[in-house]
């Protein structure tokens, strides 16, 4: 069984985790507790996504992406942003995300943004941050596929 720790489920929807810690406080995010680390299934994960003041809020933070990319000008270094709409089932849209969030972890860029939305059979992938590390990324991505 796939667990997800809080970090993962923040660098998919985009909430801090304080943000989450306020979801688990309320009940709309469950998960359970093990030697002090939160720990959630594939199934929590989802119901948490599904629910509507959740999705809102995944949804605000992934135009939230794309609009900060758009706006900000006078950068210094060269940025990228890439959006991603795949028709996939969701075993293969879920490959995806957990490539993208595990990448991200990795590179543990302050600057590099992840958002992402699931429909009955697509996905939308969202990617921001400086060229070198989304290039990197889709190129990693690309060749694993």
């Amino acid at each position: 069984m796939a667990w997800y720790t809080l970090n993962d489920i923040a660098t998919m929807t985009g909430f801090t985790t304080r943000t989450l810690r306020n979801y688990l406080r309320m009940g709309i995010l469950t998960g359970e507790k093990v030697e002090g680390v939160w720990r959630f299934s594939e199934e929590e994960l989802w119901n948490f996504m599904d629910n509507p003041s959740a999705r809102q809020g995944m949804h605000a933070k992934q135009n939230a992406i794309v609009t900060d990319f758009l706006l900000m000008g006078g950068r210094k270094e060269n940025r990228s942003c890439v959006i991603l709409d795949y028709s996939m089932e969701w075993e293969d849209a879920k490959k995806a995300i957990d490539f993208f969030c595990d990448k991200i972890n990795e590179q543990g860029d302050v600057e590099l943004r992840f958002g992402m939305e699931r429909h009955k059979k697509s996905v939308r992938l969202i990617i921001s941050g400086s060229e070198a590390a989304v290039k990197e990324i889709m190129k990693c991505y690309y060749a694993e596929k």
